[in-house]
Order: C-alpha cells, then sequence, then structure tokens
C-alpha cells in the first residue's frame, strides 16, 4: 500500500467509521489510479523546475532570457542582476540542470538562451497573473 492510500485509509478508519466499506474501498481505489498516473519521475522533475524558479535571481535570469528571445552572454546576464560571478555561475548552472536553460561556450564568452520549457512556464505564469 503506497503511503498517501495508507494516510487515507488510516483518516478513513479513524474519522469516517459511519462510511460504508465499499465507498472506502472505491475511494483507495481512485486515489491508486491518480497516484499511479502521475508517476514519481515526472513530480520529481516538477519539482526541480520549481525550485529552480523559486529564487529571485534564478527567476529574473530566466524572465531575461525568455523576454530576450535570444542568446545573452554571461556578461549582459550579470549587468541584470546584482549578485557574485560565483553566484550568477551556480545560479545559471542549477537552471541548466532544471532544464530551464540551455549554455554553450562561444570562444572566451559563455552564452544562455531559454528553452522551450523555461518559455511555457513564464508564458503560463503571466497567464495566470493577468487572469486575475
Amino acid at each position: 500500500m503506497t503511503q498517501s492510500k495508507a494516510r487515507l485509509q488510516r483518516y478513513l478508519d479513524d474519522k469516517l467509521e459511519t462510511c460504508r466499506s465499499e465507498d472506502v474501498d472505491r475511494r483507495l481505489d481512485e486515489l491508486s489510479t491518480l497516484e499511479a498516473a502521475l508517476g514519481t519521475e515526472q513530480v520529481a522533475t516538477e519539482i526541480e523546475v520549481l525550485s529552480a524558479l523559486a529564487n529571485e535571481t534564478r527567476y529574473t535570469l530566466v524572465r531575461v532570457l525568455v523576454a530576450a528571445g535570444e542568446e545573452l552572454c554571461v556578461c549582459e546576464l550579470n549587468a541584470v542582476v546584482d549578485v557574485t560571478e560565483s553566484g550568477l555561475s551556480h545560479a545559471l548552472s542549477q537552471l541548466v540542470d532544471a532544464g530551464l536553460v540551455d549554455g554553450r561556450k562561444d570562444g572566451r564568452w559563455k552564452k544562455y538562451c531559454a528553452t522551450n520549457r523555461a518559455i511555457t512556464v513564464v508564458t503560463v505564469l503571466e497567464g495566470s497573473v493577468s487572469d486575475e
């Protein structure tokens, strides 16, 4: 039995003693189906993306790269955020790991651009804020 299914079962046992057992069994089956459809790998990826965006510097970098619509050099990104070079490098590394930013070396320069994932996330966020 999965953790959430076990938690639901405990809740039902403790709080809903008047429920008919077929209702409880049906709800547990529905929960198992939903949990299986979610997929732990997908959840882990989504958490990594959301964690990467849960920092002002990293979120600002993603927004700038999406708005630019083209590659930007590290020196251009450094002018946008008020962090040290190592802080910028660390932030960009986390964004690359989360699949939000791609980077490439161009001679002595390192250039970054937003991925389709970043564009989608920013578009959705912009849409949800404008709907309010």
